[in-house]
C-alpha cells in the first residue's frame, strides 16, 4: 500500500533535494519504520489518514524500543520530510507532523583543539617518510578549510586554484561551494604533488584525487582516522580527536578571532545558520577579555 508514496518520496528527495544517497536511504529507513509500526498495530492506514494522534502513539513506541533521543528526533525529522513531499504532491491535505514535539536533546559542545595542540599534532609527524609529507599536507588542509573528511578524501586535483588562493569543494547533497585555503596548506600539498604523488603508481579512476594511499589509490575515511588517532596519541592529547576535531577548531577559531557567522556557515557548506550557531560556545575567559577591551561601563 505504502510502496508508491515511498517510490516517490525517494524521487523527491534525489530530484529536487538532490540529496546524497546515504542521506536518502536515512530518510527511506524512518519511513519504514512508520510502516513497520502500523503493521505492528494492525492499522495499515495511508498517510492521507493518519492523525498527529497517530503518529505520536508511534514516537511513544519508537521511544519503547530505548533509541537515543537523537535517534528518535532524526526519526521525526524524516516524518516530517515525508509529509512535506505528501503536502507537495497533494497526497494530504494538511501536515499531520505539524503539532508533533521531538525530544529535548543535549547538545554536547565537540572537543576542540587549542593552536598550540594542532602545532603539537603536526610536530609527530615524520617528514622524512612519503607518509608523512602527505599527512602534513592533509592535516594542513583540514585546519586551513575546515573540511569534512569526505570532502577531504574526495578532493580533485582539478579543484585546487592555489593562484587565487581557493579550492572548490563537493560537500552533501553534491553541493559545491568555494573556500579559502591557506598559505601553509598549499606549501605542503605542493611539496606532496611534486615530491611525493608523482612518484605513486596511480590507479585508474584516481588520477584526480589529491591525496592517495601507497598504492596509488583514494584514501579512506577511516585511514584519516587513524593517522588523526595516532598522531594526538603521541602528541599526548587526551581529547576525543577524530577528523572532525580539526573542523570544529577551524570553526570555532574563527568565531573567536570575530569572523562573521554567515561567512563561516557559508565556509563550512552549512544549511542553516543554527548548526553554524554551535560554534559561538567562546569561552568565558575570552568574553570576559572582549568585555574588558570594548565595554566602557565593564570593570
Amino acid at each position: 500500500m505504502w510502496e508508491p508514496y515511498k517510490k516517490g518520496f525517494k524521487a523527491y528527495l534525489q530530484l529536487e533535494r538532490s540529496l546524497s544517497q546515504h542521506s536518502v536511504e536515512a530518510y527511506l529507513g524512518d519511513v519504514e519504520k512508520l510502516t513497520q509500526y502500523l503493521l505492528f498495530v494492525q492499522t495499515p492506514q495511508k498517510p492521507s489518514e493518519l492523525t498527529t494522534d497517530d503518529l505520536r502513539k508511534f514516537l511513544q513506541w519508537v521511544a519503547s524500543l530505548h533509541m537515543t533521543p537523537s535517534s528518535q528526533g532524526r526519526i521525526l525529522s524524516g516524518l516530517r520530510s515525508f509529509y512535506k513531499y505528501c503536502l507537495l504532491e497533494q497526497i494530504v491535505q494538511a501536515d499531520p507532523t505539524e503539532l508533533l514535539e521531538g525530544p529535548k536533546l543535549k547538545r554536547a559542545l565537540p572537543d576542540v583543539l587549542s593552536f598550540e595542540e594542532i602545532e603539537s599534532m603536526l610536530s609527530q609527524i615524520d617528514h622524512s617518510t612519503p607518509e608523512g609529507g602527505r599527512n602534513r599536507a592533509i592535516l594542513e588542509t583540514l585546519y586551513s578549510c575546515g573540511l569534512r573528511v569526505s570532502e577531504l578524501v574526495s578532493l580533485r586535483l582539478s579543484c585546487l586554484y592555489p593562484d587565487v588562493g581557493f579550492i572548490r569543494v563537493i560537500g552533501k547533497g553534491d553541493k559545491e561551494r568555494l573556500v579559502p585555503i591557506g598559505r601553509a596548506a598549499l606549501k605542503y600539498i605542493g611539496i606532496y604533488r611534486e615530491q611525493i604523488r608523482v612518484h605513486l603508481p596511480v590507479k585508474p579512476g584516481s588520477e584526480d584525487i589529491v591525496f592517495l594511499n601507497r598504492r596509488g589509490s583514494a584514501l579512506s575515511r577511516v585511514m584519516i582516522f587513524y593517522v588523526i588517532k595516532a598522531l594526538a596519541q603521541k602528541a599526548g592529547i587526551a581529547k576525543n580527536i577524530s577528523p572532525h576535531t580539526f573542523r570544529h577548531s577551524f570553526a570555532t577559531h574563527l568565531v573567536e578571532g570575530g569572523a562573521d557567522l554567515r561567512a563561516v556557515q557559508e565556509m563550512l557548506g552549512h544549511e542553516s545558520i543554527t548548526t553554524t550557531e554551535i560554534y559561538t560556545h567562546l569561552d568565558r575567559e575570552y568574553l570576559r577579555k572582549t568585555l574588558q577591551e570594548h565595554h566602557p561601563g565593564f570593570q
